[in-house]
């Protein structure tokens, strides 16, 4: 079965495209123009007044979805904004510095960019002092960082790391250790955030987790979200005038916050993201595509590429997420010193995948079936 038809303005604006980065710029399904639409006649209809709506609506029932995909039960969590590098942001200004002075943060060499460049700018400026692990071996990973955690007040890890495609195992022994008064851990879901069952589950209950509209929600730019646990950080230092909605019975002049996870709340936002979630989300379950369908339907193409490309220049790289592994990425990582080479030539021949390092991702979705698998081993043969 192709679903296709659900890509069909994405697919139709460029027909000779092949599109094989589903796990970097998901294309948008033609439920997310009709939400992107519903926003602007909001705006016109409503005016003003639009703000009651979202806020009053769509933010809870968007807020209903996010929970229900982490398996946490629990709405109140979860705040959202323009990206997740605001919530680093903030993070960073309410996480408890326990020893005073710089915020003390435990994380991996293995983790996004705007964490990593972030963290290297605040280590510049003397507003952090950093531990990076190294990444490989996954295996271990949490356990060295659980064993490593020491002093530190802050430990970001992604459960998917971005680069290899490799799920972290083990978190829970990090969440054990997570407290308000700290160390907190953050866990970065972007790789997992409606590309695996219930990715934080009972982990949220001491366990902060980032993800975001752009990949595998399919909803594009400006739906950062977060998992806040209760208790942790109940004044964050940045924060902006949406954070006081529900404390209306302050003297004037007094900084209040809401109680729940609207602490973390910023200011004026573009809400356009969220019609385009709650539209995506309402088609696929009109099409009754869970998580679980999605994620199978994806391995099944996975399985039918890879014999396709033994006999390619993939075939002498080293694939670093095989498929069968725990919490399988939504892409295949191959590794190879031509890497950034290959992409380039696939980009030539209208091939969209991406490189990092030496490190080729190939992401697989629900706009993709067996023709496009045959396309790409083609063009993969051509690049010997």
């Amino acid at each position: 079965m192709s679903f296709k038809p659900l890509f069909a303005k994405s697919l139709g604006a460029a027909p000779g495209r092949l599109h094989m980065a589903a796990h970097s710029h998901h294309l948008w399904p033609d439920a997310s123009f009709a939400g992107q639409v519903e926003c602007w006649d909001d705006a016109a209809r409503l005016a003003d007044r639009k703000w009651d709506r979202i806020m009053g609506e769509l933010w809870p029932a968007a807020q209903r979805e996010v929970a229900d995909e982490l398996g946490t039960g629990d709405p109140s969590a979860i705040v959202f904004a323009g990206n997740t590098h605001d919530f680093l942001v903030r993070l960073w200004s309410a996480a408890p510095r326990r020893a005073g002075g710089p915020l003390r943060i435990l994380t991996t060499d293995g983790e996004f960019h705007s964490a990593r460049r972030q963290f290297a700018r605040w280590v510049e400026s003397g507003d952090i002092v950093l531990t990076a692990l190294p990444a490989d071996p996954v295996d271990t990973l949490a356990e060295r960082l659980a064993a490593g955690a020491g002093e530190a007040d802050l430990i970001l890890v992604s459960q998917v790391l971005f680069g290899s495609g490799r799920a972290v195992t083990g978190l829970e022994r990090l969440a054990a250790l997570s407290r308000p008064e700290g160390p907190w851990v953050v866990i970065d879901g972007y790789h997992s955030f409606m590309a695996a069952e219930r990715p934080l589950g009972s982990l949220g209950e001491t366990c902060f987790f980032l993800a975001g509209g752009y990949k595998y929600a399919m909803s594009g730019e400006g739906l950062g979200l977060m998992h806040c646990p209760p208790g942790f950080g109940p004044r964050p230092p940045i924060t902006g005038w949406y954070a006081e909605f529900e404390d209306l019975s302050l003297s004037p002049g007094q900084v209040g916050y809401a109680a729940d996870a609207m602490r973390f709340m910023g200011a004026t936002f573009d809400a356009s993201a969220i019609y385009r979630f709650l539209h995506v989300r309402a088609m696929l379950a009109e099409q009754g595509l869970t998580t679980a369908r999605i994620s199978a339907r994806v391995a099944e193409l996975k399985a039918l590429l890879l014999p396709m490309l033994a006999d390619t220049v993939f075939g002498e790289a080293e694939l670093l997420n095989p498929p069968g592994t725990v919490m399988d990425a939504r892409f295949l990582a191959f590794r190879h010193s031509r890497a950034a080479e290959w992409q380039r030539r696939l980009v030539e021949a209208d091939c969209i995948t991406d490189v990092r390092g030496d490190v080729l991702r190939v992401g697989l979705g629900l706009y993709h079936d067996e023709d496009d698998l045959e396309r790409f081993a083609a063009l993969a043969k051509a690049l010997a």
